[in-house]
This record gives structure tokens, sequence and C-alpha cells, in this order.
């Protein structure tokens, strides 16, 4: 096991304690529930992938970013504005 999949199987299990249903960005279903969270979401050409994608009915409601304990939202700051940048267009929203 990788050192980096027993964060992810704790990461991953968070959106679906919370009552998202969850799955992997080939496997997309968004209308699969009232919230689902989509796993690894490829970003537009040169902005890569955001950890999860929120829809909520259908549209892309929001972003989490998955970070170590005590990273702070200004640690993120770029990577936040390249989300907005790098959503595809034609995205439900």
């Amino acid at each position: 096991m990788t050192p980096e999949q027993p964060v992810r199987q704790q990461t991953d299990s968070l959106p679906t304690q919370a009552g998202w249903y969850l799955c992997d960005a080939n496997a997309a279903n968004i209308h699969a529930a009232q919230g689902v969270a989509i796993r690894d979401f490829p970003l537009g050409k040169g902005y890569g992938f955001a950890d999860y994608l929120l829809y909520i009915h259908g549209q892309a409601a929001g972003v989490i970013e998955a970070k170590k304990s005590g990273a702070t939202l200004k640690d993120v700051e770029v990577q936040s504005d390249k989300y907005s940048q790098g959503l595809p267009e034609g995205l439900p929203a």
C-alpha cells in the first residue's frame, strides 16, 4: 500500500459520510443522487484535476481540495483560482 492510499481511503469516506454519492470521473453520473461528488475531476488543459467536484441536482456547485490537516485557505488560494479558470466550458453549474 502506498503512503497515499490510507489517506485517500479516509478522505473518500468523508463525502460519503456526509450523504454524497461518490464516484470516479471516468464513471460519473451527475444524476445518480441529489448530491454527487466526482473524485479526480479533470479540468481544462493545463489546469490538472480537482480532488472532488460537487454536483447538486445535476449542477456543479463546488469543489473540495483535500489537504493535510493544518493547511490554511491562504495556502490554497492560487489553486482555488486555478479551479475557477479551469472548469470546462458548458459545465452545468
